[in-house]
C-alpha cells in the first residue's frame, strides 16, 4: 500500500500520507477511510496500525470502524460495483425479480453485486448503479444488459485523457436558454447528453437547473419564452432534432410540449415554501439564488437578537421533517441555553428511507437555501460550525453541497479555510463542513449519526443526555434535518405568521409529499397538511402505473404501516396518522398494487431491521431475526404462531433503544391488521 498517487495539483501522495493529511479533522478516522478506499479501491488490514497511531485510537476500535461500515471493503472488488435498490419502493415495481437476476447472473461475472436500501429515484424503480451511473426502469432483460456493459474492456484513465477536450461553447447575452437538469432522477435517464445535445446548437445556453419535481416526465427540457418556461417531456438525445426542427427554442407545438411548466395542474396546485427555488434556479450559481430572494431570511436574522430568532421560528410552528416532528423551535431554545461557547448545528441529510428522496433533491437543486438554513440556526443558538451528513448513496448530492459551500465561502457567506470573513461582514463566523456516510441505515438516527461523525461506529446513544445539551463532541447541538433547515430562511424572510397559517391543527406549514412506487405520477408534491391521503395517491398520482388497483400503501419509510384504500381519507398530520397506528415520517409515500404479497412485506420489515441494526439492544438485534423465523413458520402454515409474532412485537415497540426496533412492529402489525389473508393463506 505504498504505491503512489498524483493529486489534482500534480504533488505525489503517498497512502499514509493521505491517512495524516486527515489527522487534525475532527472525527478524521471516517473521512480518511473514504479518501483510502477511493483511491486503492479497498481499505488494506495493514493500514490499521497507521490509522490507529494517526488518530489515536486502538486497532480494535479502528477494524469495529472498517467492518461496520457496509461501503467498506478489506479486500480488491473483482470488478465494478453493481448497487441494486432492494427497498420497497422498487419492490413495488418488481425489484426483487432484478435482485435475483443480478445476483444469479453476476456470479460468474467480474462484477460485485451488491444490496443497496434506497438509491434515492423512488419513482422510477427498480433502480441500479453501476459504478456510481445511475439506471432507473430496470427490469431482469436490462439488468443483464447492464452486467455485460459493465464487464466489458473501457478506455483506461489514461487512454481516456489524451482524447481531445472540446473547448466550452462562448454563450453571448441575446442566447435562448434551455433548462436542462442535473437531478439525480433526470441524470439517470440520460439528462448529461441531453444537455450536450442542446449545448451543441448555435444560439443557445443551457443552464443544468434541479428538478420541477414531476419526475415521471424527466430528463424535462424547458426553454424560456415570452409567455414563461415552457417544458417539454420527457426528453432523450434522439428527440433533440425534431424540437429543434419544431420550433422548440420558441415554445412551439411538439408531440413532447406539456406547456408553460407554471400553468400545469400538478405545479398549480402546490404551495412551495421549502421548494420555491427547486427547478427554478441554477443550484451552482450564487447569484441567480439571491436574484430568487436568497439571504433575506439570513440577513434579517443578523439584524436580530439570536433569542429573537428562536422566537419566530418557535412560533411559525415547524416541527422536525425528519420523521420525529420534535418542535424545532423549543430544541433550538435547549442549545442556546445551553451553557457552554462551543456548539454544533448537525444536518442529517442521511435520507434512507425508502420512497424519500426530497433531502436529496433539495440538495442537488437549491444547496443555498440549506447553507442559508443552517447559518441562521448557528447565529439562532451560537454555533460556529455546521456538519451537514450525507449518506454515500448521494453522490450527486454530496457535490452539489461541497461546490455551492466553496462558492458560499468565496462570497464571504461562509468563512473559509484560512479565511478572515465573517457572514456577511456581520461579525458572525460560521464555518461548514460535509461529512460522508458509509451505508448504514441507522446513522439517520441522530445519536447514531453524530457517533459516525465522530469517527466511530454508528452504535445508538442513551438519551439522556439529550443531544441537544451532550451532542457532537459532547458539545449542545442542533440535529435537523435537511427540509427543517432548508424552509428556516423562508419562515425568517416571511415571518413565523405567514408559515403558521399554513396547515393543520398542530402540523403548521407545508410538508414535501414524495409520491413513489407502483404510482402512475410520482415526484415532489408540496402542500400544507391536511390534505388526505387519496388525494396524494388517486387524484395527484393518478393511482397505480401498472393500472391494476392500489391494495396498499405505506407512509413514513419502512418503519411505517401499510395503509388499506379504506384509510385513504385519513389527513396528512401527524395526530391523525398517530391515531391511525401509524406515521408521516419523513413524507415518503409508497404505492402497491394488487399483486403485492403483504405477507412478504411484512417478513421484509423484520429482515430489513436484522440487516441493519446497529446491534446495541437486544430487542432489535434478536428480535428482528426471531420476527423472520415466525413469519416463515406462519406463512408455512404454523399459525399458532400469530400470537408469539405479536408478542414480539410489543417487546420489540417497548423494549428497543431507539425507532429502529420501535417502530419496525408498525409494518409487521398493520398487515397482521390489515391483510391477514396473506399472512394465513395456505
Amino acid at each position: 500500500m505504498n504505491a503512489k498517487i498524483v493529486s489534482t495539483n500534480g504533488v505525489a501522495q503517498s497512502v499514509e500520507s493521505i491517512v495524516r493529511s486527515h489527522a487534525d479533522w475532527p472525527g478524521g478516522l471516517m473521512p480518511a477511510l473514504h479518501a483510502v478506499q477511493h483511491y486503492a479501491g479497498f481499505i488494506d488490514s495493514s493500514l490499521i496500525p497507521l490509522l490507529a497511531e494517526t488518530f489515536n485510537l486502538s486497532h480494535a476500535e479502528v477494524h469495529g470502524v472498517i467492518t461496520f461500515y457496509k461501503d467498506f471493503r478489506t479486500t480488491p472488488p473483482k470488478g465494478p460495483i453493481v448497487q441494486v435498490c432492494r427497498a420497497e419502493a422498487c419492490q413495488a415495481r418488481g425489484a426483487r425479480e432484478v435482485f435475483t437476476t443480478a445476483t444469479t447472473a453476476g456470479a460468474d461475472m467480474a462484477v460485485e453485486v451488491e444490496e443497496v436500501f434506497c438509491l434515492g429515484i423512488c419513482t422510477a424503480g427498480p433502480t441500479v448503479s453501476v459504478d456510481g451511473t445511475l439506471h432507473f426502469l430496470v427490469d431482469p432483460p436490462a439488468m443483464l444488459k447492464l452486467l455485460e456493459s459493465a464487464v466489458k474492456p473501457r478506455l483506461s484513465k489514461a487512454a481516456s485523457a489524451e482524447a481531445p477536450v472540446p473547448a466550452p461553447k462562448k454563450s453571448m447575452p441575446q442566447d435562448i436558454v434551455v433548462f436542462v437538469p442535473r437531478d439525480a432522477a433526470a441524470l439517470a435517464g440520460g439528462a448529461d447528453k441531453v444537455a450536450a445535445a442542446f449545448d451543441t446548437h448555435p444560439g443557445v445556453r443551457v443552464v443544468r437547473n434541479g428538478s420541477r419535481g414531476m419526475l415521471w416526465l424527466e430528463p424535462m427540457v424547458e426553454v424560456m419564452t415570452p409567455q414563461g418556461r415552457v417544458a417539454y417531456g420527457p426528453v432523450t438525445t434522439k428527440d433533440v432534432p425534431s424540437l429543434l426542427e419544431a420550433g422548440m427554442l420558441t415554445g412551439a407545438a411538439h408531440p413532447l410540449r406539456l406547456g408553460v411548466t407554471d400553468e400545469q395542474p400538478w405545479m398549480q396546485r402546490q404551495q412551495r415554501v421549502t421548494f420555491k427555488r427547486v427547478g427554478i434556479v441554477d443550484p451552482r450559481d450564487p447569484d441567480d439564488y439571491v436574484t430568487h430572494g436568497g439571504l433575506v431570511g439570513l440577513r434579517r436574522a443578523l439584524s436580530m437578537q439570536p433569542g429573537d430568532v428562536v422566537a419566530e421560528v418557535t412560533e411559525s410552528g415547524l416541527r422536525g421533517r425528519g420523521g420525529a416532528a420534535f418542535p424545532t423551535g423549543i430544541k433550538w431554545r435547549t442549545v442556546l441555553e445551553a451553557p457552554g461557547t462551543e456548539k454544533f448545528i448537525a444536518c442529517n441529510a442521511d435520507e434512507g428511507d425508502s420512497g424519500t428522496f426530497a433531502d436529496r433533491m433539495l440538495m442537488e437543486g437549491d444547496p443555498f437555501t440549506l447553507i442559508e438554513g443552517m447559518i441562521i440556526a448557528g447565529w439562532a443558538v451560537g454555533a460556529n460550525d455546521g456538519y451537514i451528513y450525507i449518506r454515500s448513496e448521494y453522490p450527486h448530492a454530496i457535490a452539489a453541497m461541497r461546490i455551492a459551500i466553496a462558492a458560499a465561502e468565496e462570497r464571504g457567506w461562509l468563512n473559509g479555510p484560512g479565511s478572515t470573513s465573517t457572514v456577511l461582514d456581520s461579525g458572525f463566523v460560521f464555518r461548514l463542513h460535509v461529512r460522508v456516510g458509509a451505508g448504514a441505515y441507522i446513522c439517520g438516527e441522530e445519536t447514531a449519526m453524530l457517533e459516525s461523525l465522530e469517527g466511530r461506529r454508528g452504535i445508538i446513544r442513551a438519551k439522556p443526555p439529550l443531544p441537544a445539551l451532550v451532542g457532537l463532541f459532547g458539545k449542545p447541538t442542533v440535529v435537523n434535518n435537511v427540509l427543517s433547515l432548508g424552509t428556516v430562511p423562508e419562515i425568517l424572510a416571511g415571518g413565523a405568521a405567514a408559515y403558521s397559517a399554513l396547515g393543520t391543527g398542530r402540523s403548521r406549514g407545508t410538508q414535501v409529499f414524495q409520491l413513489a412506487g407502483n404510482i402512475k405520477h410520482g415526484g415532489i408534491f408540496e402542500t400544507g397538511f391536511g390534505i388526505t391521503l387519496g388525494e396524494l395517491v388517486n387524484d395527484i398520482g393518478e393511482g397505480s402505473e401498472t393500472g391494476r388497483p392500489i391494495k396498499a400503501v405505506q407512509v413514513g419509510g419502512p418503519l411505517g404501516s401499510y395503509l388499506p384504500i379504506d384509510q385513504f381519507d385519513l389527513p396528512m398530520d401527524y395526530e391523525a396518522f398517530a391515531a391511525a397506528n401509524a406515521l408521516v415520517g419523513h413524507g415518503g409515500i409508497v404505492v402497491f398494487d394488487d399483486t403485492v404479497d403483504m405477507a412478504a412485506q411484512a417478513r421484509f420489515a423484520m429482515e430489513f431491521c436484522a440487516i441493519e441494526s446497529c446491534g446495541k439492544c437486544t430487542p432489535c438485534r434478536i428480535g428482528s431475526t426471531r420476527g423472520v423465523e415466525l413469519i416463515d413458520k406462519i406463512t408455512a402454515g404454523e399459525h399458532q404462531h400469530l400470537e408469539t409474532l405479536n408478542d414480539l412485537c410489543e417487546v420489540m415497540a417497548d423494549g428497543s433503544l431507539c425507532a429502529m426496533g420501535g417502530l419496525t412492529p408498525l409494518p409487521v402489525r398493520s398487515v397482521m391488521t390489515h391483510f391477514a389473508e396473506d399472512l394465513i393463506a395456505q
